[in-house]
């Protein structure tokens, strides 16, 4: 039976699943005055600390000392777990907290049976919040947080800067996804023992999906064993088709399947003559000196055709063909299932600054 504590809590932590035992020695250890109940009605990963003096003061020593607490948040004031009292206490605490020249944004965590949702507390908070503080509203990057974590029939409200919030996009930052979708990665097939080509073409097909480019070209060199060749393309689709379904259930926008021809490599580059070939070998110069001769090139085409080689690297004929012949880590070959994945981020890291910079 689980049972919170009769005085209110002062500062709730957020930690791994399986980490609240420890969390919760952890700052009693550090503060004998404190007392932690970890996993509070038996809800994971969550630890609520009560009989702080100072509770700001604590928080900061717990985020300094315990490593294993992944957000430590000061209880700014608490509530039923009922929509009007939310809406009441959130509205009180803005008051004071949230400018009119601010925006804002209502996050909500429900743990518990109510008869309303997460984003039934965002609608209603939210609208209090903006009639008490004439702040604007901003999910994606608000100036200030109004947290609202529910356990039970209790609820804890805090507000908090914007930039507590960890995003994958920020101002700042730029998808180069349509750098990617303009990229056709030639690959030389892996060749050799059957299981290791099986393989082999697992790895490169879950790459090459990963980044969502726009197409995997597998280019032989002249005749190749029918059998070898077979199994690093069944590797191919098996690892594609793997990455794909993960990324299809994870993401919250359209994915898009690479697409896998296959072509001799000399047939290629004549093939696509007068479309950008860029050659990637230790020979080559270094990439960050080519920054700008390589955002012209992704400016200006639809398609650019990268090169890759495999036991054995892209034949030297084909350099007098290419574009550019680049190296991404002097002194170092890679191994042919990461080749392809280390180009494409040594392109993506180069070429962000341009990307921004046009947008």
């Amino acid at each position: 039976m689980f049972i919170i504590m009769q005085k209110e809590p002062c500062i709730l932590i957020k930690t791994a699943l399986g980490m609240e035992k420890i969390v919760a020695s952890r700052v009693e250890e550090l503060n004998r005055d404190l007392e932690a109940l970890p996993s509070p009605l038996g809800f994971k990963g969550l630890v609520l600390v009560y009989g702080c003096k100072d509770p700001e003061l604590d928080a900061a020593e717990i985020e300094k000392e315990v490593i294993e607490a992944d957000r430590v948040l000061v209880i700014q004031a608490h509530a039923k777990a009922e929509l009007k009292d939310m809406a009441k206490r959130a509205a009180e605490l803005a008051k004071n907290r949230i400018s009119e020249n601010e925006c804002f944004a209502v996050r909500t965590v429900r743990r518990g049976r109510h008869d309303f949702t997460s984003i039934d507390v965002n609608v209603v908070v939210g609208d209090a919040v903006r009639k008490a503080t004439n702040a604007c509203v901003n999910l994606d990057f608000p100036d200030k947080v109004v947290l609202v974590e529910i356990i039970g029939n209790e609820a804890y409200i805090s507000i908090y800067p914007g930039t507590i919030e960890w995003k994958k996009m920020r101002p700042g930052k730029h998808s180069v996804l349509s750098l990617f979708r303009k990229v056709a990665v030639v690959q030389m097939p892996y060749l050799g023992p059957l299981d290791a080509c099986k393989n082999m073409g697992i790895r490169v097909g879950r790459e090459v999906q990963n980044f969502e480019v726009k197409e995997l070209v597998v280019a032989p060199v002249g005749s190749v064993r029918a059998r070898e060749l077979y199994e690093f393309l069944s590797g191919v689709f098996e690892g594609i088709e793997s990455r794909y379904n993960i990324q299809a259930r994870s993401y919250h926008r359209r994915v898009e399947r690479v697409q896998v021809l296959v072509q001799d490599l000399h047939q290629l580059v004549r093939d696509r003559r007068g479309e950008p070939i860029i050659v990637f070998e230790p020979e080559g110069e270094h990439i960050a000196k080519l920054k700008d001769e390589l955002w012209e090139v992704f400016r200006r085409n639809k398609r650019i055709n990268l090169l890759f080689g495999s036991r054995e690297g892209i034949p030297l004929g084909v350099y007098r063909y290419a574009n550019f012949v680049i190296d991404i880590a002097p002194g170092l070959t890679l191994s042919t299932e990461y080749a392809a994945a280390a180009a494409l981020i040594a392109l993506a890291t180069v070429l962000h600054e341009k990307l921004g910079e046009e947008k």
